[in-house]
């Protein structure tokens, strides 16, 4: 296997690296699948957005181009991330707003069903609003796993709703494969993209997904609480109602006039007013990912992936908690450990960035456009230390 420094040499993503804010001396940061990277030109955009739109342009801003970002940048990330036509994303609000607008205009949609098909699994809050919506609307929750939808999703399914990739294991779910399921039983389909998004290719429009969630302050590095985006295939922009009904949403917002009137095609999925700062964060990252490409984006993912498994195999008491064939991987793997918890808190204390998932998940999130092969070899090394140290405690213990 060739050495980390072979590995970084001839990366072709490796000038992408100093393109972010450089870590503090020492410290080793495989938590990009939480919170990406800061880029170095975000802090310029905000800058400028601050000093000369805001400071100087004032509210004339709104006509120059702030009202426009949420379709703007949704239509960038769409056409160079997503697979998705024009018109059919939009950033705006957290993931979890998003997801619940979706979620219950697509059960609106579908009133004489009851079901509601997804994974016990899936990420916290996906499901916290699914068991919203089904206690508020008299529904129910089939539970089910991607590999077991086929059998779950019946004429009485309402709603299916996966993540594209599992946040704990790094599973790809095939979207396009659910897709047809549900639809032959005349149900709609909602992925969540928080893990995948700009890390693994994504073809909304061709896998024939029906509605899509997903952050951007994780591999697309669009900082803390930057807005989400959703996705909304055009087919039914006049057919769903979303529940959240505000000014921006409606035809013509600065008529003010009485009554609600849903806007036209995807801004009708709108609510308030656009978070110009963040939605400004986003884009720099955004951009950043587009000019990197996701292809090559997704062949060092796959290449950093399998260094990381390989020199984890070698750790004693370490196993791989995330698929071993690349193409059913996404971008950070899951080592397990029965302490994992500790060993956890162990790596960061000895600032090696990762983080813990129940019940005993080591995720090691490796960003493409910043994680170096070193970086993993250096994590590897201090993990076999801090391994080793745990399992001498325990046997002087016992």
């Amino acid at each position: 296997m060739p050495t980390s420094a072979e590995l970084d040499a001839t990366d072709p993503l490796a000038a992408f690296h100093d393109r972010f804010t450089p870590a503090p001396p020492g410290l080793i940061y495989l938590d990009g699948n939480s919170l990406g990277r800061l880029p170095t030109d975000t802090p310029r955009a905000i800058a400028a957005l601050l000093t000369h739109q805001w400071g100087e342009r004032l509210i004339r801003g709104w006509d120059e181009g702030w009202m426009e970002l949420p379709v703007a940048i949704g239509d960038r990330l769409g056409e160079h991330v997503l697979g998705a036509a024009p018109g059919q994303t939009l950033l705006a609000d957290s993931t979890t707003v998003c997801f619940h607008k979706l979620a219950a205009a697509a059960l609106a949609a579908r009133p004489a069903r009851r079901q509601i098909v997804t994974d016990a699994a899936n990420f916290p809050t996906d499901r916290y609003v699914l068991e919203g919506l089904a206690q508020q609307h008299d529904r129910e929750i089939v539970w089910a796993t991607p590999a077991e939808a086929h059998r779950a999703i019946t004429e009485q399914t309402a709603l299916v709703s996966f993540s594209h990739v599992d946040y704990r294991s790094a599973a790809i779910t095939d979207m396009r494969a659910i897709s047809e399921v549900a639809h032959a039983a005349g149900a709609l389909t909602l992925f969540d993209l928080s893990h995948s998004v700009g890390v693994v290719p994504i073809g909304l429009d061709a896998d024939g997904v029906d509605l899509a969630v997903g952050c951007t302050y994780k591999y697309l590095n669009g900082g803390p609480g930057s807005p989400a985006f959703l996705y909304v295939r055009t087919e039914h922009h006049d057919q769903l109602i979303q529940p959240i009904w505000g000014w921006l949403g409606r035809a013509d917002p600065f008529a003010m006039a009485p009554g609600y009137v849903p806007g036209p095609g995807i801004a009708r999925f709108l609510s308030g007013t656009p978070p110009v700062l963040g939605l400004a964060a986003a884009q720099t990252g955004i951009e950043l990912v587009i000019e990197a490409g996701i292809a090559r984006i997704r062949q060092k993912s796959i290449a950093l992936t399998e260094y990381a498994i390989a020199l984890a195999r070698a750790i004693p008491g370490i196993g791989i908690g995330s698929p071993i064939d690349p193409a059913t991987r996404g971008s950070h793997v899951a080592l397990t450990h029965p302490d994992a918890r500790a060993l956890t808190a162990e790596l960061i204390n000895d600032d090696v960035i990762v983080d813990f998932r129940e019940p005993d998940v080591i995720r090691l999130g490796l960003s493409p456009l910043t994680t170096r092969f070193a970086d993993i070899d250096a994590a590897l090394r201090m993990l076999q230390s801090v391994s080793g140290r745990s399992k001498r405690a325990n046997s002087r213990s016992s």
